[in-house]
């Protein structure tokens, strides 16, 4: 089984979708793209997502920013790697603005300043690590995470970070398994309240 690693395009948009929101799901009923877009059903909320990685504006979502693996032609997993000094709160209001969702600021505002780490823009932001069920386990997020850090260190950075929810701990274990330390915790009333998780784990990794 051959892994191919290749960088997203503007066609990938369907799949990327698929990935961005089962993740912010995060094997909970519903995630934040479900509150931004207003609780209007699957269909709908991919058919925004697909518009969102494809804005002008550079937003942390932006096809741009992913890594897709591929095994036999099928795409099997994402990784998105963002900078934010580049892809900032500011650049994602854009997005939603442009795709007519404005709707959505007032909430993502409250939930992240509620619940957010003051990221070091000097580190780079590995978000949506995804992969298809029946492909765990056969390398395809270690795959990605390579790939990506040799790009971000050709660009100077040497510490990535990511984020997880507390209470996630299939996800938190994987990510320590990849070399991952944790660094904060962040308990939040209203992340409790809004996705029945105590708040977020901030993680880091060195190379």
């Amino acid at each position: 089984m051959s892994i191919k690693i290749k960088k997203a395009q503007s066609a990938d948009a369907p799949f990327l979708a698929k990935m961005i929101l089962q993740s912010s799901r995060a094997d909970k009923p519903f995630g934040m793209f479900d509150l931004i877009f207003g609780h209007i059903g699957d269909e709908s909320i991919l058919a925004n997502l697909e518009k969102l990685v494809q804005t002008k504006a550079k937003n942390q979502c932006h096809f741009s920013n992913f890594l897709i693996a591929d095994i036999d032609g099928e795409n099997v997993g994402t990784l998105c790697s963002y900078e934010p000094r580049i892809s900032t709160t500011e650049s994602f209001l854009d997005a939603l603005t442009e795709i007519d969702l404005a709707d959505g600021h007032e909430i993502f505002l409250e939930i992240t300043g509620a619940c957010s780490f003051e990221l070091n823009k000097r580190t780079l932001v590995f978000d949506f690590m995804e992969e298809l069920e029946g492909y765990m386990d056969v390398g395809i997020l270690k795959s990605l995470m390579q790939k990506s850090l040799l790009t971000a260190r050709l660009k100077g950075y040497r510490i990535v970070q990511s984020m997880v929810e507390i209470g996630s701990l299939e996800r938190l274990l994987y990510y320590k398994k990849l070399g991952f330390k944790e660094v904060k915790q962040e308990e939040c009333e209203l992340y409790r309240e809004k996705f029945g998780r105590a708040g977020l784990v901030l993680l880091a990794f060195e190379f």
